[in-house]
């Protein structure tokens, strides 16, 4: 028996997807797709044979990039070519809309702005789900005042601004992650949920090709979105062809957006063992950022030739790699290696309480022409070394654009819970 079929109880149907009740997997729901493509609130409606499993190899990809980056999704499992396991939410009635280019309505709504337009920071923008009156544009005030009441929890103040702050954070991750494929994510629109197990709001829904516009080469006659549907005077059996065509080309592309672009390491090098543990601290956050760390012993006071011979063993793979020098007393070890090699040195010293405090100017007083820096927390070094090779690598940037989100998102939730205590 299929999921389908033990999932017996329908809870919801929209435009393009049904939404079951799991009964054996309480907490959880089956989003199985639909071959339908819809435009204008339905106003134009048309089947497209294949169209769920493409909807659905969409979303599941875009899902798990962004949970594995750390964002806090609906989304449990890729179930079949059309379906797919959700944690269950009460859905919140908003479309968070984020904008880099100004295109579409938002030049109607907004005469005398020129397409193209690009917003620094994003455009955000969100509009009440209500098809009678084709979902109108809401402002915060709006929603505010809405009060809704999902799965025990009240949509205030805090909830919206952590569906605002998410909404940028998960556009951005999606931008660079694109832009990897010379693709450029114009708009997007998302919807979030309340999850009736854990009460948090979460990133629910799908996203696949119906919630963007996405320009190959920035090039809007090349867009492979849905817009090509809207678009069309006639609907005949070429257009959706063509239609198809889009689909499955970004279906296809979304799966590289999982693979790393560009291979890069982390080099520890320790002056005695007896500052393992401190190095096996960055070597666990290293790894929280998806990031190999390797860890090697050298002096280079009692074996400068050692410590260069080991240099070069990691210069001539040609791998992208942060150096990251851990000495006690005397550091050596980083100056010696930033005046040697153009890869970046992180010096990251284990401080004693006897001797740190003079210690640690062996670290910062470098001489003339070296660059390395000084960090003192094994964790901000390895953060540090991922920033370095973030730019080059969209999974390591999107892990730790995930994490300040979360951050944020702590520290607002911290907040609310004392005020509430305060009362």
């Amino acid at each position: 028996m299929n999921l389908i079929q033990r999932a017996t109880k329908k809870l919801n149907e929209g435009k393009t997807k049904q939404i079951f009740e799991l009964l054996d997997e309480p907490g959880n729901v089956l989003v199985q797709s639909k071959d339908q493509i819809t435009a204008g609130n339905a106003v134009r409606k048309d089947q497209m044979e294949g169209k769920a499993a493409i909807a659905n190899k969409t979303t599941s990809c875009v899902f798990k990039l962004l949970q594995d980056a750390g964002i806090k999704t609906a989304f449990v499992r890729q179930h079949s070519e059309t379906a797919f396991v959700a944690s269950h939410c009460e859905m919140i009635p908003i479309e968070w809309v984020c904008r880099r280019i100004a295109t579409g309505s938002f030049l109607k709504r907004n005469p005398g702005v020129k397409e193209g337009y690009r917003f620094s920071p994003l455009k955000l923008e969100m509009f009440f789900k209500d098809d009678a009156n084709n979902d109108p544009q809401w402002s915060e005030e709006q929603l505010l005042a809405a009060g809704f009441e999902l799965a025990g929890m009240s949509i205030g103040r805090c909830e919206v601004d952590i569906m605002s702050k998410s909404t940028v954070a998960i556009f951005e991750i999606l931008e660079k992650a694109w832009a990897t494929q010379n693709c450029t994510l114009v708009d997007m629109k998302i919807e979030f949920g309340v999850n009736v197990s854990t009460k948090e709001v979460v990133l629910a829904d799908v996203i696949d090709n119906d919630s963007w516009r996405l320009w190959p080469s920035g090039d809007r006659s090349q867009q492979k979105d849905k817009q090509v549907y809207r678009d069309l005077k006639e609907v005949t059996p070429e257009a959706m062809q063509m239609v198809k065509r889009n689909f499955e080309w970004v279906s296809e592309r979304v799966k590289l957006l999982l693979e790393t672009q560009t291979s890069g390491r982390v080099v520890v090098l320790m002056g005695s063992t007896s500052d393992m543990a401190h190095c096996e601290r960055i070597r666990k956050a290293c790894s929280s950022y998806g990031i190999p760390c390797h860890l090697r012993v050298t002096s280079a006071h009692k074996g400068p030739d050692e410590t260069l011979r080991i240099k070069a063993e990691y210069e001539g793979d040609g791998v992208p790699t942060i150096f990251v020098a851990v000495a006690g007393r005397s550091n050596g070890l980083g100056p010696v290696m930033s005046g040697n090699t153009a890869y970046p040195v992180i010096n990251c010293p284990p401080v004693t309480s006897d001797w740190g405090a003079q210690d640690i100017w062996s670290s910062l007083r470098m001489p003339s022409g070296l660059g390395c820096s000084t960090v003192l927390s094994p964790d901000a070094a390895a953060q540090h070394a991922a920033q370095i090779l973030g730019l080059t690598d969209h999974l390591i940037w999107a892990k730790l654009r995930a994490s300040m989100l979360n951050t944020w998102v702590s520290l607002k939730q911290a907040d609310k819970k004392l005020q509430q205590c305060s009362l």
